[in-house]
């Protein structure tokens, strides 16, 4: 990440990819695999954030 923005942009992009991450195997595992995707995850190709 550059260096050159705003801390509060900076804390916001770092949140995002904080939470951009997949269901853990003990979720999949205690529910039978009913929850396999995240429905919040996003690629940065397709999704993007608000600015």
């Amino acid at each position: 990440m550059s260096s050159r923005k705003p801390a509060a942009r900076k804390r916001r992009l770092l949140r995002a990819e904080k939470s951009n991450r997949r269901v853990p195997a003990w979720v999949m595992i205690r529910t039978a695999r009913a929850f396999q995707r995240h429905p919040k995850q996003r690629t940065w190709r397709r999704n993007k954030l608000k600015k």
